[in-house]
């Protein structure tokens, strides 16, 4: 059954069946429920690749796109097709993931510390322990929203494991500060 699709389109997919229940939803909003959720696991795509990713599942019955005029505002609501949903847990179950490739930006420039002061070093991953405590308090947030319901159980979970993954990065930055000279 695979159409080619990116995995972008597989994870649009996802979000239009995020809590188990058809839902329509207009590009933009789609883009915020990404920009929630993705963000902190996966790359949260651009506003024009949902727009074009919507239009091309649209294209494969995927998807189904309707229009509403709100005002003088129109807009196009999409809403995942028993097709798509099927495409999605097929791809789910037919496919195994592919291990992550580590793009890691604090840990390319530990790599080449001894090129700058030790305080320097220093520094810069205190900075990235700031934004491991901020970006760990906002996946909380998310956490405590999605609660203990049924509807999203998996999403929670994933938000579990997004809190250990922050808090084992924590562990791991500390220690390696206290290994920096000076």
């Amino acid at each position: 059954m695979s159409q080619g699709l990116s995995t972008t389109s597989y994870a649009l997919l996802g979000l239009l069946a995020f809590d188990g229940a058809p839902t329509s939803l207009t590009g933009y909003e789609l883009k915020q429920r990404a920009d929630r959720t993705l963000r902190f696991y996966w790359v949260s795509p651009a506003m024009s690749q949902v727009y074009s990713e919507l239009e091309r599942l649209a294209g494969l019955d995927l998807v189904t796109a309707s229009s509403e005029q709100t005002g003088r505002r129109k807009s196009r609501r999409y809403q995942i097709t028993p097709a798509g949903l099927e495409e999605l847990q097929s791809w789910l179950t037919s496919s195994t993931a592919d291990f992550p490739t580590l793009k890691h930006p604090a840990a390319l420039r530990l790599l080449m510390g001894h090129l700058i002061p030790p305080e320097r070093m220093r520094g810069l991953m205190q900075d990235y322990l700031d934004q491991l405590t901020r970006r760990r308090a906002e996946l909380s947030e998310v956490r405590t929203m999605l609660g203990d319901r049924e509807a999203v159980r998996y999403p929670a979970m994933v938000a579990d494991w997004g809190l250990g993954y922050y808090d084992s990065e924590t562990r791991i930055v500390t220690e390696l500060m206290q290994r920096l000279p000076g």
